[in-house]
Parts: C-alpha cells; sequence; structure tokens
C-alpha cells in the first residue's frame, strides 16, 4: 500500500534526532572529560609534589609536576590523527570504547600508582606515561556531536546551542573541585597525602564507564548515524585535510586563545599560589572556587544569548579586549590580599564562561561539509596545546622568578591572538566573497 505524503512527513520528523538529546550527550561526555582533567591538574598542585617530587622544595615540586601536565594535551592532537585511522577502519563505536577505556585505566593507574619513596624515578616514569595515555584517550573521544549539535540548531539559535557542550567545562570543574574540597577537610594532612588523593580519581574512573554507556547509547543508535552520515560528518584523511584548510586549522586554534590561556589561570594556577604565598586555608579556596564555577555555568548559558544576538565573531572579539583589560589589573588583584584573590577568581570566572561558551568552533564553517568532523576536533586540540597546556607552568615560572606582572602579560598575549585571528579570519572571509563576486574559483 502507498505512503501519504503525511506520513513519510512524520516519518522524517520521528528519524530526526532531537537536539535536546544530541547536547544531553554532548555535556555527559564533556563533564566526564573535563572531571577527569581537573582532578589530575587539582592533584598536581596538592599531592604530586609531595607523592613524586619529595626531593625538591614546595615550588620546584609544584613546577616538576606542571611539566608533566601538558604531556595530555600534546598528545590529544596525536590520539585524535590515530582515532579517525581507528573510526575509519572499525567504526565509531570502536573508536569510543577503546578512548574510554584507555582513559579509565590511565586514570585508575594514576589512583594505584605508587609514589616515589616507593618506585624511585620509575613513579614519575609511570605517572608520565599515564597521562600521555589520557591525553590520547581524549583525542579518541571526538564523537562529532558538538557540531551536529550547531548544525541541527534552528536558525537564529546556534549560538545558543553549541554553547551547550561547553557547560561540561564547568560541571567537571565543580565535582572535581568538590571532591577534594570536601575530603581535604575531613582527613588530616598525612592520610589526605597517603590515599585520600586516590579517592577522586576512582570517582573519575566509575564516572568514566558510566560516561561510555552513556555515550554510546546516544552515538550509536540508527538515527545519530544517519543524522552524522546526512552532515557528512564522517573522518577524512588528516594530510587531506591540512593541504586543503590547514591554515583554517590554526585561525581556528587561535581564535580560542584568550578564553583559552584564561582557562588554567583561574582553575589550576591560583590554587598554587595561594599553597605558596598566602595564608589562606586551601579547601575554602577550592569552595570559592566551586562558587566561581557555578558562576562561570551561567555565564556560558548567558555568551549563548549575546551572540545569537551580536554574532559569535564580535562578541569573542569583545571578550578578548574585556580579557585584554582584565590583564591589567589581575596582577594588583591578586597582590591584594584575600579580598583581592577573591575577586581575582570570581570575576575571572564570569570571563572565562563568557568566553568559553563561544570559544569552540566559532571558525569551523570554514572547513565546510567533508572537512568539518576532522577539522573541528584538530582545531580544538591545537587550541588547548597552544593556550591552556602549558599555562600552569608558564604562570607560576613567571611568579616565581619575575613577579606577578608577568602573569597579566601572558593573559594579555592571549587576547591578542584572539583579536589577530578573527581579524585574519574576516579578512579571508571577505576576499573570498570578492573574489566569488568577480566569478573567479576559489
Amino acid at each position: 500500500m502507498p505512503v501519504s505524503s503525511a506520513a513519510v512527513g512524520t516519518l522524517d520528523e520521528r528519524r530526526k534526532v532531537a537536539s535536546g538529546d544530541i547536547a544531553v550527550g554532548v555535556v555527559i561526555g564533556r563533564a566526564s572529560e573535563y572531571f577527569d582533567f581537573f582532578v589530575y591538574g587539582i592533584a598536581s598542585v596538592l599531592v604530586f609534589p609531595q607523592v613524586f617530587f619529595p626531593f625538591v622544595d614546595k615550588l620546584h615540586g609544584i613546577l616538576y609536576a606542571f611539566t608533566v601536565f601538558p604531556l595530555a594535551f600534546i598528545a590529544r592532537p596525536i590520539g585524535t590523527i590515530a582515532s579517525m585511522w581507528v573510526q575509519r577502519r572499525w567504526g565509531r563505536g570502536t573508536k569510543l570504547t577503546a578512548a574510554m577505556f584507555l582513559i579509565g585505566t590511565c586514570t585508575a593507574g594514576i589512583a594505584f600508582l605508587p609514589g616515589y619513596e616507593t618506585l624511585g624515578s620509575t613513579a614519575i616514569v609511570l605517572l608520565a606515561l599515564f597521562r600521555f595515555g589520557q591525553g590520547l584517550a581524549l583525542g579518541g573521544s571526538w564523537d562529532g556531536l558538538p557540531s551536529l549539535l550547531a548544525m541541527n540548531a534552528p536558525k537564529g539559535r546556534r549560538s545558543w546551542y553549541s554553547m551547550l557542550g561547553q557547560l561540561g567545562a564547568p560541571i567537571g570543574f565543580i565535582v572535581a573541585a568538590s571532591l577534594f574540597a570536601y575530603i581535604h577537610s575531613q582527613v588530616n594532612a598525612d592520610d589526605f597525602t597517603d590515599w585520600g588523593w586516590r579517592f577522586p580519581f576512582y570517582c573519575a574512573f566509575a564516572i568514566n564507564v558510566v560516561a561510555l554507556f552513556a555515550r554510546l547509547s546516544l552515538v550509536l543508535n540508527e538515527e545519530y548515524e544517519e543524522e552524522l552520515g546526512r552532515n557528512d560528518l564522517q573522518p577524512v584523511s588528516v594530510a587531506n585535510l591540512v593541504r586543503a584548510k590547514g591554515r583554517y586549522l590554526l585561525i581556528g586554534a587561535f581564535t580560542a586563545l584568550a578564553s583559552y590561556a584564561l582557562f588554567h589561570i583561574v582553575t589550576i594556577f591560583p590554587i598554587s599560589w595561594i599553597l605558596l604565598y598566602t595564608d589562606q586555608e586551601i579547601g575554602e579556596f577550592l569552595w570559592l572556587q566551586v562558587f566561581g564555577a557555578f558562576l562561570a555555568m551561567g555565564a556560558v548559558v548567558v555568551s549563548g544569548l549575546i551572540a545569537d544576538q551580536l554574532g559569535r565573531t564580535k562578541t569573542l572579539a569583545g571578550l578578548a579586549l574585556a580579557i585584554a583589560a582584565y590583564s591589567g589589573f589581575a596582577p594588583q588583584l591578586l597582590a591584594a590580599g584575600q579580598r583581592g584573590q577573591d575577586v581575582f577568581v570570581l570575576l575571572g570566572f564570569i570571563l572565562l564562561g563568557l568566553s568559553y561558551g563561544q570559544a569552540a568552533g566559532a571558525t569551523n564553517a570554514n572547513f565546510g561539509s567533508t572537512y568539518r568532523y576532522t577539522g573541528a576536533a584538530l582545531t580544538s586540540d591545537l587550541a588547548w596545546l597552544i593556550g591552556a597546556a602549558f599555562a600552569p607552568l608558564v604562570a607560576l615560572s613567571l611568579v616565581s622568578h619575575l613577579g606577578l606582572t608577568y602573569v597579566g602579560l601572558y593573559l594579555l598575549s592571549g587576547a591578542a591572538g584572539t583579536l589577530i585571528a578573527l581579524g585574519v579570519n574576516r579578512y579571508l572571509r571577505e576576499k573570498k566573497k570578492t573574489t566569488n563576486g568577480n566569478g573567479t574559483a576559489v
């Protein structure tokens, strides 16, 4: 019996993936990933200097831990490239399962890893390997859902829907910092260094298991597979991507620089500053940061409303200028005692939420449909590597050797990078329009 056009329309609507369902998958996946990374980052300040670098003073112990910290971000693009090959050969489900298994294994490995006093330098090597493995896994966890969410957004609401996945960062930090703050307040210093710090890593492993099954149930659904294919969100050869769209990888990475440079300056670096240079109780400061992360969540939501009205380019440019202004008085706030430090953190989290809410994927349209899936993943990897990977190490090194003023200059350089990248992107876009208008092939 022939099927009526109304029935076909109903069938198409039923088979079309709801943006809300995509958003759930994105938030679950990103929150679990950020939780893992924030647990490691906080432990790099509070625990790893004593456990893995007890042979140096506290400052150099934290600097050594911050030297291991960027390994995950260095490994991330390698993981993305390898996982794209795995997906082309064995499918998205195999890729995601392998990635989540690897990040869970590495996180659990850190939880059970004996310290320097037991294994000597082998403990440091294993810590570095596990950290590198976390980065490989994060690169392999790209599922294309953020791009699908943005492409499926209603007209005039793309910025709103794009920001939903960015909520994973403050959620991950809230859970990680809350766990550390609670455990730190419940056990004495010796017990915290001995076993208390390991509990958040156990939780990270459990959360990864739950997140894996939640994401697989979404991504491997037949409707999702069809929707990803309909939008041409499939992996391509990285070599072909670089040849065809290589300049847009760099433009996209630098477009997010202001936000990503600020990212660890208000989350991980301040913990080291408070521990080394102030008398403030660290648990109290972590709760302050948790409050700041809630402010960041609200700011992420607001960023979607603003960007839908002004456009993402204008929004990012305006926020880069705001971060540049913030960088001018950030050193004075940090040096102004507890009240100034609190203002530095809370204002920084608000700016982070506003800028980070629109930083991801701002220039992904440059890749077109064919290269968007792989291009979006590698752009994000490069943005993290350039902007965020070395931020705690650079900031603490500058503070300890040159003074707080240079932390402000570091943030200022990130804001300048974003403004330059936005300018270059606009120039190329206008040039392309002009060339097309003259009838010349681009």
